[in-house]
């Protein structure tokens, strides 16, 4: 599942920058043959230009219209301590114009074209997109590849966007409870792991950050051997690679870091953290860590972690609604995420709001009731074929939107499993057995290995139930 991805709203302002010579202003061309067609499977035709670029197609010919995405191989997990948020930072000076389109300029040619466009910053990978008609996509290729390489850094403009940046952090972090004990649990969770780092910076990091860490993460990171263009809709594939390769082609490429394995260190024992905040009430969210796809040595377990996070929190039918919710009202909101396809070791978590007068602690002891169930008993083969269908019906429902069939395939490749892996999902997933879901719970949800984190209310005064109420209105 992916509960914590974050869809940004940019807003280009301030016109008339200062434009900065660097020399990946305007490069020189570069010979650039045919695309390379790679491979075609599962409706994906894809490709690669000379210059290390992977272009993605998927033909859909339903309406007359078109999803772009420009996939970027960096964000909150590929930095370092000093320097967090840069990332998001940079993608906010994504629309702040190049010496071809000036600040504003690339919203207002998208608006004006009908089209829609906005950015996203995650842990593993930044994206910028546009839905727009088929006849406008070259127009957005266009505007794409000028930014990848010739974006005007004014410092100026950087020190005006690092305070809306630093507004949207109070906003959305600082002001809402619920997720300031987010970003505190996975502070705690990871002694060593990069998702311990908050995507959107801690504040003192942007308190001392430089245009220059903005300029140095741009140069390594945004160029074509770093990237990749999905594009799905009313589209001709071969053509669309065509325009890839005029726009894309000639850009020089960047010499990319490798990046370490960063394996979390071993957790030796229960891990707790309280966070005292004025809020309405409690919340509660516990973490145990499990492998993903990209680290398991076993794939099968990842499958069945996904699967077991469907017989949690599946719909009102799965047990923690149906027992914590609508049976024993010990939870007004209970959940479980875990997202099968992170770059890093991750945590599988349990979220829940309990009811009122119900402290945390009941309602961890009875979350962990839920998994001590599991542990002891697996589930029948019947209940185990209503979840999943249930998982593989909510990704079929995705196969109907370009927007979110892009997405996928588009996170898959920039993460470094390739966007083929999304074939084997449904195999995978109907391969797994009761005795497989039993044994993962036995395996990794363990004391050992858990993490708790819980927010504690203080009193509200009128002030701080105002920031809240605004702070709800944001998405964490």
């Amino acid at each position: 599942m992916r509960k914590f991805l974050l869809l940004l709203v940019i807003v280009a302002v301030a016109l008339g920058v200062i434009l900065i010579q660097s020399p990946l202003d305007v490069p020189e061309p570069l010979a650039t043959g045919e695309p390379v067609k790679l491979e075609t499977s599962d409706g994906v035709q894809a490709y690669q230009l000379d210059n290390g670029m992977k272009v993605l197609v998927i033909e859909n010919n339903r309406a007359p219209v078109v999803v772009s995405q420009v996939w970027y191989k960096v964000g909150g997990s590929y930095e370092y301590d000093g320097i967090t948020g840069v990332s998001h930072v940079l993608e906010h000076l994504m629309f702040k114009g190049t010496p071809k389109h000036p600040a504003g300029e690339f919203s207002e040619i998208i608006a004006a074209n009908g089209g829609k466009e906005n950015a996203f910053t995650a842990k593993d990978y930044t994206a910028y997109f546009q839905r727009i008609a088929n006849d406008r996509l070259e127009l957005c290729l266009e505007m794409e590849a000028d930014r990848m390489r010739n974006l005007s850094l004014d410092e100026d403009e950087f020190l005006k966007e690092l305070e809306v940046v630093k507004e949207e952090r109070r906003l959305r972090t600082d002001d809402v409870p619920t997720a300031l004990t987010y970003e505190r649990f996975n502070a705690l969770a990871y002694a060593n792991s990069p998702y311990r780092q908050p995507i959107i910076g801690w504040m003192e990091d942007l308190d001392s950050m430089t245009i220059e860490d903005a300029r140095d993460w741009y140069r390594t990171w945004y160029a074509p051997n770093n990237a990749t263009l999905v594009v799905a809709g009313d589209v001709n594939a071969a053509e669309v690679a065509a325009l890839a390769n005029k726009y894309f082609g000639p850009l020089k490429t960047s010499v990319i870091p490798e990046i370490k394995p960063r394996r979390e260190a071993a957790q030796y024992g229960t891990q707790r953290v309280t966070v005292k905040l004025p809020a309405k009430v409690p919340y509660l969210i516990m973490g145990y860590k499990v492998p993903v796809l990209s680290t398991a040595t076993d794939a099968a377990e990842v499958y069945a972690l996904e699967v077991l996070s469907g017989l949690l929190d599946g719909g009102s039918s799965a047990r923690l609604q149906k027992n914590l919710v609508r049976g024993s009202e010990l939870a007004t909101s209970v959940g479980a995420s875990y997202d099968l396809y992170a770059m890093h070791d991750s945590s599988f978590m349990l979220l829940a709001i309990p009811s009122n007068e119900v402290t945390p602690d009941a309602i961890e002891s009875a979350l962990k009731a839920e998994i001590t169930a599991i542990q002891q008993t697996p589930p029948t083969q019947q209940e185990l074929d209503r979840v999943i269908a249930q998982v593989i019906a909510s990704k079929v429902y995705e196969q109907d939107s370009n927007f979110y069939l892009a997405m996928q395939i588009g996170s898959l490749e920039t993460t470094g499993l390739g966007w083929q892996t999304k074939q084997a999902y449904v195999e995978n997933v109907q391969a797994v057995t009761p005795a497989q879901i039993q044994q993962v719970a036995q395996k990794y949800f363990v004391d050992e290995s858990l993490t708790v984190a819980v927010l504690e209310p203080l009193p509200l005064d009128e002030t701080v139930a105002s920031n809240a109420r605004s702070g709800d209105q944001h998405d964490d």
